[in-house]
């Protein structure tokens, strides 16, 4: 019955933003209730690995591991379970929209 009602919702909220999209073609829609409603709609962060964590801070953010815990505001300790392979640790909550973020804009995005 649960999993039911979260395939319904994520069906409702998919529909929501196909609508909200199509109402912003049309110039009906201001960008920033665009913004609003794909954050409302669009799903959660997906699993950050240890590996996806790494190349993410090496190789787009260019940053070293205490930069960017602060970066993100977590401690270095915690950048560096996310790193460590068998760990079990992942980013959750707003740490890991924030890697999403990066992933899909770069650093720069929350750099300004």
């Amino acid at each position: 019955m649960r999993k039911k009602l979260l395939t319904e919702e994520n069906r409702v909220l998919d529909e929501l933003l196909e609508i909200a999209m199509d109402l912003d073609q049309h110039g009906l829609l201001t960008k920033h209730d665009l913004v609003k409603m794909k954050a409302l709609c669009i799903e959660k962060p997906p699993v950050f690995t240890s590996k996806k964590v790494a190349d993410l801070r090496i190789h787009q953010a260019k940053m070293s591991q205490s930069i960017f815990a602060a970066l993100l505001n977590v401690s270095v300790s915690t950048v560096q379970k996310w790193e460590a392979t068998g760990s079990g640790k992942h980013p959750s909550g707003a740490a890991a929209k924030l890697l999403q973020i990066i992933e899909m804009k770069g650093i720069q995005a929350i750099l300004l």
